[in-house]
């Protein structure tokens, strides 16, 4: 009897200490289709940039909502976030020097990349801001930095948000903007 109650307790213990794992928490591992971090792939596979070769630079600013407020009483809605990276490119590679996201009030709140990554053509890097990441706030926004051999290797970057609140759920989506 005693074994058996010390079997129960190593493998609860086990169980609760394989639940705190955040990599199988994070929706960007769980998703993915090899079931790592999406970023920390491509800078593990990414070789290091001669930047001189580069003659299109550009960084973007992409909006993103954490949360929304939905009647009079003022009730916020938490929602998730999709970033979604896309080089639009048949041949070239797109290279990311920066992805940093800002909360309302204009602080940092998480850089993601150590260096830059290199974005396949036609390749796409999709990342998951979670619905209990709070921090960003109604006004939270990437700052994405892009290089490229020319002019031709443009990205399309987009967000997508989803929620819900009572019985309806929504869904809508936001541009990169060139910044100056």
């Amino acid at each position: 009897m005693n074994k058996c109650c010390i079997s129960v307790l190593c493998l609860a213990s086990l169980m609760l200490f394989s639940g705190c794992d955040e990599s199988k928490q994070n929706p960007n591992v769980m998703f993915s289709e090899k079931h790592q971090d999406p970023i920390q792939e491509l800078e593990k596979h990414s070789k290091k940039v001669d930047h001189s070769q580069f003659g299109y630079k550009q960084t973007f600013y992409v909006p993103i909502y954490s949360d929304i407020y939905t009647d009079r009483d003022n009730r916020k809605v938490l929602l998730s976030a999709t970033l979604s990276v896309r080089n639009t490119t048949l041949k070239k590679s797109l290279y990311i020097n920066k992805i940093d996201y800002y909360s309302t009030d204009g602080d940092l709140v998480k850089s993601y990349l150590t260096e830059t990554i290199e974005l396949p053509a036609m390749a796409t890097l999709n990342y998951i801001v979670e619905k209990e990441e709070d921090k960003g706030g109604s006004g939270a926004k990437f700052i994405i930095e892009v290089e490229g051999i020319d002019e031709t290797v443009k990205p399309i970057i987009e967000a997508v948000m989803i929620g819900n609140f009572s019985n309806k759920g929504f869904a809508f989506s936001t541009q990169g903007t060139p910044v100056l």
